[in-house]
């Protein structure tokens, strides 16, 4: 999910934290947990220095290792250690482990449910795993724990910690009701898209900001459909020929672009693919335009690589990334 949703979620998983006794009783405890939790809500995004290699990199390390088996174990060690000697709460140390455990392993949770996905199981699988039922920035959620944070600065002024922890077991049980259901939502909706088209294959939804909208992605053997659900409604907006661009048979032009960094690095992440290829304007070379179907938005395909060839089918250059403003969807 967003930056400002993952630090808020680690704001209030150490208000759960109050649940302890100690940690309501003792300021330098609950001081220490909340600054394990807020780290730790974040830890796993750290992997976005990145971007200082280039966006090729940055696509490939993200949401990887730093998200996988291993880095749940060891981003608690390293965050709760030297808080835990910063604040002299040696003696909670099992605590603070285990609340930031709490944070990362949420992190990663949320991550899941994201259409962009994330390779949590490295590094016993390297496959990208997404169950497309939020959107980055989920609105309900954010405005929950906000208000529960709110409720948290009013309620300690009258109570101190006592009811803290339990307010936000509430919250929080609001928060998987509230994703649970919109996992069956989703499940429900592949079975109306499938039904309505009449087509079987690999169907994505991209929810959106609005309960009821979603977009999907649906490919068969030969095809990609493109469509929203409104409202239960099934709409189909375009469709066109699936292309395998992996084989003997490949077009030259588009194996000639094989070897650039910026197809590697898409090939890693990408999964519904569509290639295509046009000779330029000027008769000079040739663009080769991968994309990954998934991320559709009003009849563009907003992310994937442009390779530039020339007229012997050198490579000149490779952009990749994304053609869209960042607050326009797919929210991902």
């Amino acid at each position: 999910m967003d930056t400002g949703s993952h630090l808020l979620f680690g704001v209030t998983l150490a208000g759960l934290a109050c649940l302890e006794p100690a940690v309501a009783q003792e300021p330098e405890l609950a001081h220490a947990i909340l600054t394990c939790t807020l780290i730790g809500s974040h830890a796993p995004d750290f992997d976005t220095l990145a971007r200082l290699r280039g966006y090729a990199s940055y696509v490939r390390i993200h949401r990887g290792i730093t998200h996988s088996l291993p880095a749940l174990l060891l981003w608690p060690l390293v965050i709760s250690l030297p808080i835990a000697g910063l604040f002299g709460v040696w003696e909670h140390l099992l605590s603070l482990y285990l609340w930031t455990f709490a944070a990362v392993s949420f992190h990663v949770f949320l991550d899941l449910f994201n259409v962009y996905g994330v390779q949590c199981f490295r590094p016993l699988s390297k496959k990208w795993f997404h169950l497309d039922t939020l959107c980055l920035y989920e609105p309900f959620l954010f405005g929950l724990h906000s208000a529960g944070l709110l409720l948290w600065i009013f309620l300690w002024q009258l109570h101190g910690g006592s009811l803290i922890g339990v307010m936000f077991a509430w919250i929080y049980g609001i928060t998987f009701a509230y994703i649970a259901i919109r996992f069956v939502q989703r499940h429900s909706l592949i079975r109306r898209v499938k039904s309505a088209l009449q087509r079987d294959g690999i169907c994505h939804l991209i929810p959106g900001l609005h309960w009821f909208h979603w977009q999907f992605v649906l490919e068969s053997d030969d095809s990609f459909y493109l469509g929203v659900i409104r409202y239960g409604k099934v709409e189909i907006d375009e469709s066109f020929a699936r292309t395998d661009y992996i084989g003997d048979d490949s077009h030259p032009i588009i194996r000639a672009t094989l070897s650039t960094d910026g197809v590697r690095a898409f090939l890693h992440f990408a999964q519904r693919i569509y290639v295509c290829w046009r000779e330029k304007q000027d008769g000079e070379g040739y663009e080769v335009q991968w994309r990954d179907v998934r991320f559709w938005h009003k009849k563009k395909l907003p992310f994937g690589v442009n390779v530039q060839l020339d007229r012997d089918m050198n490579v000149v250059s490779d952009t990749l990334g994304w053609d869209k403003k960042a607050w326009d969807p797919p929210y991902v």
